[in-house]
């Protein structure tokens, strides 16, 4: 089963908004694609349109939430991170304040816009902020819980999201907790760590290591930060070594995240990403997955060129 993230996060965020009316949205001009549109039909008393205005949005967020609000600030995820890193920076995370930033159509996920829509980079600028917490939900049953999770943080949070239908791994009775890895396949060769949408392929990978005799644990990662080190060190015990998934640049992601966590007891890694390249145009999402390397073969290949290295 497809269902589509944004549909999901607007569902719920309407939800939550109808049960705290501190819940406030704000949104830079992207309110049809960010699904923040639900709080402007529904409470335009409680709905800012900040225009192409993502800076000021932020700042006014930031006032909001010294008000007692729960600000939920919108706009595609290059927008959301990259032209706001100052205000993010020094009007949020520096005074610790309660401001959640919803990052739209990440990764390769608006392939019609091209490079200077597609964000490679969020998960690194945002994990580096000293107070942020940064959720990559990887299906519609585990954004709801994202939105959730957020506000329930009394401090800054960036939620991660793809634009597209993507396969739902989860069920309604998954517990979910911030920063704790979630086993979706058991393997003993080698574990295949994914966050976002990366992790349904590194299922998918599996599949095609069962076939070639190799074990595939497969180990998805909602959360990057915090990241609960004892908890993935469990998750990754007995293995030969680990391949890290991501829709993201391999700099400073989940990979950079998963290293830095258990480098006291490392383990052999590749790193299954987006290498140093920015991202084009193209007709189908699938395209992009495919010419920069994110598919269910790329991250069987890599594991195993990993164990044949050993």
């Amino acid at each position: 089963m497809l269902k589509n993230l944004r549909t999901a996060y607007g569902e719920e965020l309407l939800a939550l908004a109808k049960e705290n009316p501190r819940v406030v949205a704000l949104d830079a001009d992207l309110c049809g694609s960010t699904q923040s549109i639900v709080v402007e039909k529904n409470f335009p008393e409680r709905y800012f349109e900040m225009g192409i205005g993502e800076q000021n949005m932020i700042s006014v967020a930031a006032g909001l939430s010294l008000t007692g609000k729960i600000p939920f600030a919108h706009s595609f995820a290059v927008f959301a991170s990259g032209r706001t890193f100052d205000q993010i920076r020094q009007s949020v995370c520096l005074p610790g304040l309660n401001v959640k930033i919803v990052g739209s159509s990440c990764g390769l996920s608006d392939f019609g816009d091209g490079a200077t829509h597609q964000s490679f980079e969020d998960l690194a600028t945002m994990r580096v902020l000293p107070h942020m917490t940064v959720l990559s939900p990887a299906d519609a049953v585990e954004t709801k819980w994202a939105v959730r999770e957020a506000a329930a943080i009394d401090g800054p949070v960036y939620i991660r999201l793809n634009r597209n239908d993507l396969p739902v791994l989860f069920d309604e009775n998954t517990s979910f907790e911030a920063g704790k890895p979630l086993v979706l396949r058991e393997g003993s060769d080698i574990a295949l760590i994914g966050t976002g949408t990366m992790s349904a392929i590194a299922l998918e990978a599996a599949g095609l290591l069962e076939n070639r005799g190799i074990s595939a644990r497969v180990i998805h990662m909602g959360t990057i930060k915090p990241l609960d080190r004892e908890a993935l060190a469990d998750a990754v015990k007995g293995v030969k070594g680990i391949v890290t998934c991501e829709e993201h640049t391999i700099y400073g992601g989940l990979g950079s995240a998963v290293a830095e966590a258990l480098c006291t007891a490392p383990l052999p890694m590749r790193m299954v990403g987006i290498q140093d390249r920015y991202g084009q145009s193209a007709v189908h999402y699938q395209e992009l997955l495919e010419c920069y390397g994110l598919t269910r073969e790329a991250v069987s290949e890599a594991a195993v060129n990993l164990l044949e290295s050993l």
